[in-house]
């Protein structure tokens, strides 16, 4: 699917899903409200940093623990761009590239990364951290899309070295994600995405969940979106350029 046709097929999609959200759902807070959103590339640094301003207090609110993987809650703020899946080590595939920062108490898919700073390194789903996924549209689930998955025999599939061995496009990268008071970011260094900095990009607040069970839905897949910057999902933001001024 084409990605203009994808976008506008989703834009729809979520139109409709911010509007019938119950207001009873835990979630739908102002720490995923988006008022704004900006990719900023520090050009002299050759770093990009991403960020989203919410109403309330970013990273606030974590999910509820399921006390299982199958089912799952995972809670994201979640960057769709323009970008090409190769720009950051997957092969060539049809989907949208995301950056996605997310927590989950349920599991760690981040082997690599001790993101609480305790010698743990399968402890810490929990804490905010990044994901590169790539996005297709799925009809399966109320949100209208999922995390692209593979057969793990196909030998076609590329991921980069740091993904956390599940049969998706996911990586974990480990860039660092900070939140202070309502905006919560994440730095990319350059050569992480062939240094790349002209690109379009959107900002979205959504409720996922794991599948291990059911094989009529996706492993991953996201079933409420309660903000989009755009509004539509037309992704119709730029990144900035600016030089990192040091006294």
């Amino acid at each position: 699917m084409k990605r203009k046709t994808f976008f506008l097929t989703i834009g729809t999609v979520v139109a409709c899903m911010c509007i019938t959200i119950a207001q009873t759902d835990p979630y739908n807070t102002d720490a995923f409200a988006i008022e704004k959103t900006t990719v900023t590339h520090i050009t002299n640094l050759n770093l990009t940093v991403w960020n989203i301003t919410v109403k309330g207090q970013a990273g606030s609110k974590t999910p509820a623990p399921n006390g299982a993987l199958d089912g799952a809650p995972v809670l994201g703020y979640v960057f769709p761009t323009s970008l090409s899946p190769t720009a950051v080590g997957f092969n060539k595939t049809e989907g949208i590239l995301a950056l996605a920062l997310t927590s989950h108490p349920d599991f760690d898919d981040t082997p690599l990364w001790d993101e609480n700073s305790d010698s743990n390194y399968g402890n810490d789903g929990v804490v905010w951290h990044p994901h590169w996924v790539v996005l297709i549209q799925d009809e399966r689930v109320d949100g209208g899309f999922s995390v692209k998955q593979f057969k793990k025999a196909d030998t076609s599939v590329k991921l980069p070295p740091t993904n956390p061995g599940m049969p998706m496009y996911m990586d974990s990268p480990g860039f660092p994600v900070s939140t202070a008071n309502n905006s919560i970011q994440v730095t990319v260094p350059g050569y992480r995405m062939q240094n790349q900095t002209d690109f379009s990009f959107d900002a979205v607040t959504a409720f996922m969940k794991v599948n291990t069970s059911d094989k009529s839905l996706p492993m991953l897949g996201v079933y409420r979106v309660y903000s989009v910057a755009s509004g539509d999902l037309s992704l119709p933001y730029k990144v900035e350029k600016k030089t990192q001024q040091f006294d």
